[in-house]
């Protein structure tokens, strides 16, 4: 497929993105079409619910790679994973796309629109909505909410999937050969995902292994 894309503009006339990232993969094209719109963005990176801590560190260095190759700003928020697991208390047997991820999505926008409010930035956004295991509907509300906390603040809306958006990813992944995470990224997704795959017959996941365009046990 090849990369042709709309160029997009942002609401509001706005000149400048906050763009919250959850990983490489998910953020590459949604970096890629910024970058060919010549729209200038930060990444910021907050993400408490990814665990374990070598997990996290694989997301995020792979993220801020493919950032620095495009000299990009990004900024590596906290890594506040007690307060994520003192939020999510009570909700561990919450399925995906439940009020578990509610919860996590709202903490991360809140976060992401208070350095937005703090930093000059009108207009954030994230790339959790172009994975198509995530309910978009449900990402937007709590970016919108997030967003209403502070006038002046809006969270773009925009589909990153359609128009060959996730066919791109894809793409990218495998040119960049980033690392390729197997779960949503919380402790909770790790074991609900490796009770599916034994039941299944298939092997736990090995973290740090797996990579896009690469062999599945080739150790980076």
């Amino acid at each position: 497929m090849t990369k042709v894309r709309d160029k997009l503009t942002l609401p509001n006339g706005e000149s400048k993105l906050l763009l919250h990232s959850c990983c490489a993969p998910c953020s590459g094209e949604v970096m890629a079409a910024l970058l060919a719109s010549g729209i200038d963005y930060t990444i910021f990176f907050y993400n408490p619910n990814i665990h374990p801590r070598k997990e996290y560190e694989l997301r995020k260095d792979e993220n801020l790679r493919f950032a620095k190759q495009h000299n990009i700003p990004f900024i590596d928020a906290d890594y506040d994973r007690d307060e994520w697991f003192k939020r999510a208390k009570g909700m561990e047997m919450e399925p995906e796309r439940g009020i578990r991820c509610t919860m996590c999505f709202d903490m991360r926008f809140v976060r992401t629109a208070l350095y937005a409010h703090e930093h000059g930035f009108n207009i954030f956004c994230s790339s959790l909505g172009i994975s198509r295991w995530k309910d978009l509907d449900q990402i937007n509300d709590c970016g919108v909410r997030a967003a209403a906390h502070y006038p002046g603040l809006t969270y773009w809306t925009f589909n990153w999937r359609k128009n060959g958006g996730s066919q791109r990813m894809l793409e990218i992944s495998k040119e960049e050969k980033f690392y390729m995470q197997e779960y949503c990224g919380c402790v909770f997704s790790l074991r609900d995902t490796n009770a599916w795959r034994q039941a299944n017959g298939r092997e736990k996941i090995e973290i740090g292994l797996k990579y896009y365009g690469q062999d599945a046990k080739t150790s980076q």
